[in-house]
């Protein structure tokens, strides 16, 4: 299965699909943290290749709405934020999954088909995670576990923090890799 994995400078979602033997590619304006095969720039330069399956991680900076209080005046950055995430939800790929936080993506576009949290899938925290599906089933939890820390929430600010807060649960990881990648 060839998988796009947009909007990723981790490459966390990207090496499961590669460890269980895909031909995946992550893609993002930053290099790749992690080896493997990454495209470093415009994933437009690439949307229209041959992919089965994308999984988007589109920046939620104009539309998670924990960043609420600082949408004023930044309607034209949040305009083009949305018709970014239109364009993803759009592309010309059977599979597709785009991945935000709760945002202005539920009421300006659409209801995400399902909400997942790190705790179910073995990392003891929360962090609601939105995941508006094409052709894909819903992930099914794989390891629910006790404890239920924001962590991310209370990250400290600092210039990377958006960094920190914006990595993919390898648990989540996993799971997207296994249950998605035997379509």
């Amino acid at each position: 299965m060839r998988v796009l994995v947009a909007c990723e400078f981790s490459g966390i979602v990207r090496s499961e699909f590669e460890r269980l033997g895909h031909e995946a590619w992550s893609c993002d304006l930053l290099p790749s943290e992690l080896p493997g095969n990454h495209y470093q720039g415009d994933v437009c330069d690439i949307l229209t290749e041959e992919w089965d399956l994308m999984i988007a991680h589109p920046p939620c900076t104009y539309l998670a709405i924990s960043g609420a209080r600082w949408f004023s005046g930044r309607q034209k950055e949040q305009q083009t934020a949305l018709d970014f995430v239109r364009l993803l939800m759009d592309a010309p790929i059977p599979r597709i999954a785009i991945e935000n936080p709760i945002s202005v993506i539920s009421t300006k576009i659409r209801r995400p088909d399902q909400i997942v949290q790190p705790w179910q899938f073995g990392h003891g925290e929360t962090k609601a995670t939105c995941l508006w599906l094409k052709g894909l089933p819903k992930l099914q939890p794989t390891d629910i576990v006790s404890g239920r820390s924001p962590r991310v929430y209370y990250t400290p600010p600092s210039p990377l923090r958006w960094k920190e807060r914006s990595r993919t649960y390898q648990g989540i990881a996993r799971a997207m890799g296994l249950q998605w990648g035997c379509l």
